[in-house]
């Protein structure tokens, strides 16, 4: 931490995080934690009008307890207005944290159990930054904050939040999983794919030639996507690049029957929207040509139902964005070189960029997330925690307006 760097209560931020992330709170399930943000905001000082629940839970696919919990902090000062953002859920693997501090980290001592820093450490460095603004008497800007519900399942909540009750602002970070000085200033956008192969039923010993098996016919679709330069990292010749998977591959209940049916999940992801929907494009012709290869003795043939949905989009930030340049500059003031970056994951911020809203995403120090063995990095989280606080309070404003 340099001179200039935001003085915060260490303590209190660091119990923060310890009393969220020992919550459970898988996607569609936060109402919990969300309540103890709600509480500590309020033993703080915060007025009850000040806190509201969109209903982007009643958008999402698999629905929820909770909406986005939206809280604005009126200003008693002259400055640029931040918006704040982290997502309350974590992935089943936290459930039972029993957070535990040691030297520089804290991890759970639960068996088998990840620690849950993705993203209760966001979700406690935004509570720290609104309880500092609360206890102290310095006048400051207006401040808006938002816990996205659903992240961890496809950026649900970002993607289904009531946009214009967040209200104007001229800067916004988003506080997630990863180091602090990693300014993602852009992400891939995304897309999922559903496939089901239809082949034709038989019995595999009496009379498999009038069976048409699905099996068959979604593996040569994979194999020839695979060949073919359209699975993996995709660099095609035509200049077509991203990222594509098959990660589900179900069928079958017995050997001694034709497959009639595959159910297979796959996904794609560019930069580019048009190379994205040339590898879905690629993807769906390789799965419809091979069910209509695969035949029975009569001629007969498989079919394929597709369906495809964008999870996000891409984005890309300017440098010279207010939110990027605000961050820098936060980022500098605890000590450490920022450094842009552009994500080939998926974060709350494509979907605010849709929505009207840029910001930047930065870590709070999470390391091993999404498995048993997450650590949070104590200093960097402190710091995450000095960096929301500084732009809370209006600093920077020089570099943002």
């Amino acid at each position: 931490m340099t001179d200039t760097a935001v003085s915060i209560d260490s303590d209190a931020a660091l119990d923060r995080f310890l009393k969220l992330t020992a919550i459970p709170g898988i996607s569609g399930q936060e109402n919990a934690v969300a309540l103890e943000i709600v509480r500590q905001l309020q033993a703080a000082g915060l007025p009850k009008t000040a806190i509201e629940f969109d209903d982007a839970n009643e958008r999402t696919p698999g629905g929820g307890e909770v909406g986005n919990l939206i809280v604005h902090l009126p200003g008693s000062g002259e400055g640029p207005t931040t918006l704040l953002t982290a997502h309350l859920d974590t992935v089943p693997v936290c459930v039972g944290s029993q957070p535990a501090v040691e030297d520089d980290e804290v991890f759970s001592t639960a068996q088998g159990t990840g620690l849950g820093a993705d993203n209760r450490a966001g979700c406690a460095a935004l509570l720290t930054a609104a309880c500092e603004l609360l206890r102290g008497d310095a006048p400051h800007p207006p401040l808006i904050l938002c816990w996205f519900v659903q992240e961890e399942i496809g950026l649900q909540g970002s993607r289904a939040m009531d946009a214009s009750r967040i209200g104007a602002h001229d800067r916004a970070i988003n506080f997630d999983g990863g180091t602090v000085e990693k300014l993602t200033i852009g992400a891939i956008g995304g897309e999922r794919m559903t496939i089901d192969v239809h082949g034709l039923a038989s019995h595999a010993g009496v009379a498999p030639e009038l069976g048409a098996s699905a099996i068959v016919m979604a593996s040569r679709a994979i194999d020839a996507l695979y060949r073919d330069g359209w699975l993996g990292d995709v660099r095609r010749p035509e200049g077509v690049e991203g990222r594509s998977n098959v990660g589900v591959f179900q069928g079958g209940d017995a050997t001694n029957v034709v497959t009639p049916h595959v159910h297979v999940r796959a996904e794609a992801r560019s930069h580019d929207p048009e190379a994205r929907t040339a590898i879905v494009r690629a993807i769906r012709e390789a799965f419809e040509r091979a069910a209509a290869e695969v035949t029975n003795v009569d001629g007969q043939a498989g079919r394929v139902e597709f369906e495809s949905r964008v999870d996000y989009e891409a984005f890309r930030l300017e440098a010279s964005h207010p939110s990027v340049q605000a961050a820098e500059a936060a980022v500098r003031a605890v000590g450490r070189q920022p450094q842009q970056t552009i994500s080939n994951g998926g974060v709350d911020a494509n979907w605010m960029f849709r929505h009207g809203i840029a910001a930047v995403t930065i870590g709070c120090g999470q390391r091993n997330v999404h498995t048993a063995s997450e650590r949070l990095f104590i200093p960097d989280y402190l710091d995450a925690c000095r960096i929301a606080t500084s732009l809370a309070r209006g600093e920077f404003a020089a570099a943002s307006s």
